[in-house]
């Protein structure tokens, strides 16, 4: 017979999924009070602009942002609409290509980060000393799956 879970170990999950679901919330309502575009747009233009002039190959940025093969070609095609990033033809694949990008992309990112930053100094760096947040980000970190054998 399976062993019992603990109702500890039910309540850490739920409030580990509470609390991602409310920061997340709070951070999308704050970019949209200045009018700014999602946060997996940010995490995807912060990727992008990273890659340089050669652009990123979207299978790669799938892995940077952890997104199936669908959200992330859902996702670039509306950044692509926003004119934020471009496509371009991948000179070791005739049929791939890379994204990049643009002027304005870059400049949204860069509106985007100081409210992206002030929600993080307000759900973390005002609430944790920073002795806490190193435990409680170290602690997380041990969180995976088992090996499956």
């Amino acid at each position: 017979m399976a062993k019992q879970i603990k109702d500890e170990t039910i309540d850490l999950w739920k409030s580990l999924m509470r609390a991602s679901e409310r920061a997340l919330a709070f951070i999308e309502a704050e970019l949209a009070t200045q009018s700014l575009p999602p946060l997996n747009w940010y995490d995807a233009l912060l990727e992008i602009e990273k890659a340089g002039k050669e652009g990123i190959r979207p299978y790669a940025l799938k892995d940077q942002l952890l997104l199936p093969q669908y959200g992330t070609s859902r996702l670039l095609n509306k950044i692509e609409n926003a004119g934020l990033i471009s496509r371009i033809a991948c000179d070791s694949d005739g049929r791939g290509h890379a994204v990049r990008i643009t002027k304005d992309g870059r400049e949204t990112r860069r509106k985007m980060w100081p409210v992206y930053e002030e929600c993080l100094k307000k759900l973390l760096e005002d609430r944790f000393s920073a002795s806490e947040i190193e435990s409680v980000a170290s602690r997380l970190d041990q969180i995976s799956p088992p090996d499956r054998k």
